[in-house]
């Protein structure tokens, strides 16, 4: 598999499939890019369990820390990877011990482990490196769109209410492009009219 880009389509097909991730490399600290990640996961219905031995037993949003993907007693459907690329490696192949074995390991933003994605597909499991799902999440659903980012994502089609909160499906389909009628007039030298 090409691992410098990736399909809608493939990443789409991971998120609405996955239910339980194991977040190695969460942290309990706020201003830490792990603990953004697990909280948006969390909130959107994800199962999430921080993987953390400086944090064993504690909790992180209601969720006990683990140790190790080993002391975890259920089924991981996802690893997600917070740790430097050259621990990724160790994590695939402790992840492989794992019965039954993940159906994903995702590598986080600036992580890239070439052998480790190997020995994962070798395995039957699925691989993301240099991605966030919680960026993908938004970026397929349209929700960072609110924030004035261009997803490449156009519909009309209202958005599903739960739980009091706006939240977009990621069913929705991506296309090239991004320019309107509307875009196109307000650009325009007469103010589009």
């Amino acid at each position: 598999m090409n691992h410098d880009s990736y399909s809608d389509t493939y990443i789409r097909g991971i998120l609405n499939t996955v239910k339980t991730i194991a977040m190695v490399g969460a942290s309990v600290k706020e201003i830490r890019p792990s603990y953004f990640a697990f909280k948006y996961l969390l909130e959107r219905g994800f199962h999430m369990i921080p993987v953390n031995p400086g944090h064993t037993g504690k909790e992180l949003l209601g969720q006990r820390i683990y140790a190790r993907l080993a002391d975890i007693a259920e089924p991981i459907d996802m690893v997600d990877i917070f740790r430097p690329s050259e621990y990724a490696l160790g994590i695939v192949q402790e992840a492989l011990k794992l019965n039954p074995r993940p159906q994903v390991i995702w590598m986080q933003l600036g992580i890239r482990n070439d052998e480790a994605a190997a020995l994962a597909e070798t395995n039957g499991i699925k691989v993301v490196m240099n991605r966030c799902p919680k960026i993908e999440c938004g970026r397929l659903s349209s929700e960072i769109a609110w924030m004035g980012v261009n997803t490449r994502t156009i519909s009309a089609k209202k958005a599903v209410r739960t739980g009091g909160i706006q939240r977009l499906s990621l069913q929705r389909s991506s296309v090239p492009g991004g320019l309107t009628s509307a875009s196109e007039r307000s650009q325009r030298s007469d103010g589009g009219v």
